[in-house]
């Protein structure tokens, strides 16, 4: 495990803002829910989650800035640093009781993400990353999947929200992967899934559609791991174009070939 003043904070933060949503994952019939927009929501413990997760990161690094799910952009005094958070990634699988949520912390600095954490409570799962240190999963260090065929791979994929983004294209993405792939899954948390690529679970994985607190942890995770991230156009840096796609050296090269293929059609 890395062991840094940086980890000590974010996975202290991560932690202490999961021990919320463990309770209430139980209770999930008594959660208080407003509906944010069409098909996405967000619960009462979501919210309480970002509070402890922001106090927790405020205290420990006072001037970074923030960018959060639920309360928007705190800008900082110091220029350089901005944490991304999502204190409940996988919020509709969360309020449906399926098991599969986390916490997500990326650290930018510069315009580079250099340090990230990703934690599941449930499976009491800790991914840990950052910069030239490796990545970690609980004491194991990561490496990517080191298959080369896309016949032989599991690639993950994100839908977007209803009104959010265009499906007709994810349709058309998805049919030409799924025409050379193994297999395919849609598992509902872009922090996990960016997560299981470091780890070797899913081979590959691309998104398009996000905002930069549901994949900033990820990114660290996959390249600390030995693997390639991009935009899912291959733009070098995906914050800005808002999208990804992920994985080993391969996989990744053959996946993006897909989607500007598809793109180009």
């Amino acid at each position: 495990m890395i062991s840094s003043p940086l980890m000590t904070v974010m996975v202290d933060a991560v932690r202490k803002a999961a021990r919320g949503l463990r309770r209430d994952f139980g209770e999930v019939e008594n959660l208080q829910v407003s509906r944010k927009g069409p098909g996405d929501f967000v619960s009462a413990a979501d919210r309480k989650a970002e509070e402890v997760l922001r106090d927790a990161l405020m205290k420990a690094r006072p001037g970074y800035s923030l960018v959060q799910e639920e309360n928007g952009i705190i800008e900082g005094t110091d220029k350089s640093h901005t944490w991304h958070i999502d204190p409940l990634d996988g919020t509709s699988n969360f309020l449906h009781g399926v098991p599969h949520f986390a916490v997500s912390v990326g650290l930018e600095r510069e315009g580079q993400i250099v340090a990230g954490v990703i934690f599941d409570p449930i499976k009491d799962e800790l991914f840990v990353a950052e910069r030239g240190k490796g990545a970690y999963l609980n004491n194991r260090r990561l490496r990517v999947s080191g298959r080369q065929d896309m016949a032989d791979a599991l690639v993950g994929y994100g839908t977007p929200y209803l009104g959010r983004g265009s499906h007709p294209r994810l349709l058309r993405e998805l049919g030409a992967v799924m025409a050379v792939a193994g297999g395919t899954r849609r598992m509902g948390s872009a922090a996990l899934d960016m997560a299981y690529v470091a780890c070797g679970r899913l081979d590959a994985y691309w998104e398009r559609d996000l905002q930069t607190y549901d994949f900033a942890a990820g990114v660290i995770l996959v390249r600390e791991a030995g693997g390639f991230v991009t935009s899912a156009d291959g733009a070098a840096e995906p914050l800005a174009p808002r999208s990804v796609a992920c994985g080993n050296e391969e996989l990744h090269r053959e996946l993006v070939a897909i989607l500007k293929k598809v793109q180009a059609a």
